[in-house]
């Protein structure tokens, strides 16, 4: 009886991990220039960015900024548009026409944010940025969210 518990164990393992072997990979990708930070990472079609590459971002005000989190929990100052994650692909209208324009996504933690800025980068947005921790990074850098719906 134990012979076989220790091949499903074994079994199960293996399926984990070529599961896992099946998932995302992550790439660093180059700096971008000027307006941009020295390194950010890229997944599929869309880059992280930190709380301090958004800042600099946010002085050239040159980009769409638009919280995905569900429910409303808070605004980070600036913010253009508050659209459901799950929901980003029926609210291409409230979006730059421009696929080509940048697009800041957040959330509170990244996870929603990073799911939806997948979506976007599958629809052709190719300048598609993700804020790395959400507004959780965002007042843990000691920034205030504006809490108002």
């Amino acid at each position: 009886m134990s012979e076989w518990r220790t091949i499903r164990a074994v079994v199960g393992l293996g399926v984990i991990l070529l599961l896992g072997a099946c998932g995302p990979t992550r790439d660093e990708a180059a700096p971008r220039g000027d307006d941009a930070a020295a390194q950010t990472e890229t997944t599929a079609a869309y880059s992280d960015v930190t709380v301090e590459e958004l800042r600099e971002m946010m002085a050239g005000e040159d980009f769409a900024f638009v919280n995905v989190h569900i429910p409303f929990e808070g605004d980070i100052p600036g913010t253009d548009a508050s659209i459901p994650f799950d929901e980003i692909s029926e609210y291409l209208d409230q979006l730059p026409a421009d696929r080509e324009a940048t697009i800041v996504l957040y959330c509170r933690s990244g996870r929603m944010s990073a799911e939806a800025a997948g979506v976007l980068a599958s629809l052709g947005y190719t300048n598609v940025f993700n804020l790395q921790g959400g507004f959780r990074a965002w007042e843990a850098a000691g920034y205030e969210l504006e809490k108002g719906s």
